[in-house]
């Protein structure tokens, strides 16, 4: 907000420009549930196997992706999370504040171009599980090599972009869960190819402890070897990347938009749902599904698509997580394009601009790259952006400690922040330099990149304005911001109590729908543990790619029907309210 803001009617203000209500602050139960969800997709299953190609040892991947993933948590704690909470803003509506117009146009391009690449991704893995309805062959070039591929990709991505328009609130409440029965399909998957594998290394299909466990993994999946039999990437490319992976949403600062709903800035170590279960356990399972799925259809990893990998490990379930998964991620990271380019044609309603991203993004799905090469454009899309995190972390918490003012620009109410746009430039033009150069390893080029933005955008910042004191501008803005507590407070006190469903048919749904995971589980315990030979192992695994897929229908009936009955509970609840006080 400027200093001619506080006269304004709070009223006509967007409530996306104004911090979040006290009243609407989450617990941390809620951010457990979101980053598990949300850091589960189908794509698992080519970070999987992607580590198992360039040839990652098994000691690498246990010890390297779990540093890298407590890296990552930390990143979202100590960066991330206390930005949200002190200002409950979103990154974007903070970047309006400290960097004005031009640089947020500027940045909802670029997320607007990142966003549309991971949904093509995302469209394209889902295809990869259709295509085995019409037993169409995998496609692992940049291009499409089948016809019936592209027609599919569209089908697909026609969809994905009319959910994307007018009905993302109930894929958004679909996709929350979907993550228990994620993590039971993910920790399944290994349980029922193991046997298979531990007869084509040690020649039995049952382990006697972590030993043999350890040498299944060292020879058949994470040899130090990549596909082209030299020896692969070690122990700090691990870390690296599974540290940058997120750079885009921690350092880069876009989880801001989740993190302003936390309560305390302790919910950041919440993301660890996410990290330690969605990635360290996910990645692992899918390696040993990629390594296991190879030697059953006789075909190296890099010829498997993630239908090939999941279809082979978890039967038709299988293919509804890649489906599933790879359909609701599309569909938020497609709903984010929509709301970047939004901000960008004003002019332009959501759906309208969500249509047109949409049209480029399922031209760019057919192209199978996106989801073959996403490991570097991820770590690409988080170079883009981390400059642009640098600078939000120079002006709240560098700024304020060395005399420096923060919101220099809202209160000087300027359009164009010159150090901001000139730091993030330069900031590129160091990151993809230091790239070019090879002076680094590729996935620890945005640390210094961060540094180094912070630096220059510092020295700017000085020279423009920011060394400078506001006074009255800073008092308004205090006034402003009391105004707007003042309000949510008064706006608090209208907002109806949410009454909880506890009828006997909800429990009933839910204890269903627990049951079927439970039954799931057991079934794939079954397989590991006792399967003495291949035609006992044969038997289990068939059995539970029945059962398993006959429960996962049971999973989802009884677990939406469960959320359906909560949300009406809750608008009767509200309506009741309602009535009462009219």
């Amino acid at each position: 907000m400027t200093s001619q803001t506080h006269n304004t009617n709070i009223g006509n203000i967007s409530e996306e420009q104004l911090p979040i209500p006290k009243h609407k602050l989450k617990g941390w139960t809620h951010f457990l549930g979101l980053y598990a969800g949300e850091h589960v997709a189908a794509t698992e299953f080519v970070f999987g196997a992607t580590f198992v190609a360039l040839g990652a040892t098994m000691t690498d991947i246990l010890l390297g992706l779990l540093i890298g993933n407590i890296l990552a948590v930390l990143s979202w704690t100590f960066i991330t999370t206390p930005i949200a909470v002190e200002t409950r803003l979103s990154l974007y509506t903070y970047l309006q504040k400290i960097a004005g117009d031009s640089m947020t146009k500027l940045y909802n391009w670029a997320n607007v171009i990142i966003f549309t690449v991971i949904s093509a991704a995302m469209i394209t893995v889902s295809a990869t599980a259709v295509r085995f309805a019409f037993n169409i062959p995998a496609q692992l070039n940049w291009y499409p090599t089948n016809p019936w591929f592209v027609a599919i990709v569209l089908a697909v991505g026609f969809i994905v972009v009319l959910v994307a328009m007018y009905g993302f609130t109930a894929v958004s409440n679909f996709s929350g869960i979907c993550a228990p029965w994620l993590l039971v399909m993910f920790v399944s998957g290994p349980l029922i190819l193991m046997p298979a594998l531990a007869d084509s290394v040690i020649g039995q299909t049952s382990l006697n402890g972590w030993a043999d466990f350890m040498e299944i993994g060292s020879l058949s999946v994470w040899t130090g070897l990549n596909s082209n039999g030299e020896p692969g990437i070690g122990l700090l490319e691990v870390i690296g990347f599974s540290w940058a992976a997120n750079t885009i949403t921690h350092v880069g600062l876009i989880d801001m938009a989740l993190l302003r709903y936390a309560r305390k800035r302790s919910y950041g170590l919440c993301t660890s749902a996410g990290m330690l279960f969605g990635h360290y356990i996910a990645w692992i399972s899918a390696g040993i599904m990629g390594a296991g799925t190879a030697i059953i259809v006789q075909k190296s990893i890099v010829e498997l698509d993630p239908g090939d990998v999941a279809y082979q490990a978890l039967g038709l379930s299988g293919l509804v997580i890649v489906i599933v998964a790879g359909w609701t991620t599309a569909n938020a990271n497609l709903y984010r394009a929509g709301l970047a380019a939004q901000a960008i044609f004003k002019t332009h309603s959501r759906n309208k601009t969500t249509f047109m991203v949409g049209i480029v993004t399922v031209c760019i799905a057919c192209f199978p790259f996106v989801f073959t090469k996403l490991l570097p454009l991820l770590t690409y899309a988080g170079l883009l952006v981390v400059p642009v995190g640098a600078i939000v972390f120079a002006e709240h918490f560098i700024f304020p400690r060395i005399g420096f003012t923060r919101y220099w620009v809202a209160y000087r109410q300027l359009t164009h922040s010159r150090p901001a746009v000139v730091a993030w430039g330069m900031g590129l033009v160091f990151g993809f330099g230091l790239n070019a150069l090879d002076i680094l390893s590729f996935y620890y080029l945005f640390i210094p990149t961060w540094f180094f933005t912070i630096i220059v955008y510092t020295f700017m910042a000085r020279r423009h304005g920011a060394a400078e004191e506001y006074p009255e501008e800073q008092a308004n803005m205090e006034a402003f911001d009391e105004r707007v507590e003042q309000h949510q407070a008064a706006q608090a006190e209208l907002e109806p109590e949410i009454l909880q469903d506890m009828s006997k048919l909800t429990k009933l749904l839910r204890i269903t729908s627990l049951v079927s995971l439970i039954v799931t589980f057991v079934l794939a315990c079954n397989t590991m543990f006792f399967s003495v030979g291949i035609p006992d192992y044969e038997v289990n695994r068939d059995l539970f790619f029945t059962v398993a897929f006959v429960c996962t229908l049971i999973y989802f009936f009884t677990a939406y029907w469960a959320m359906q009955r909560k949300k009406m509970a809750s608008v009767t609840s509200i309506k009741t309210v309602a009535a009462t006080s009219i």
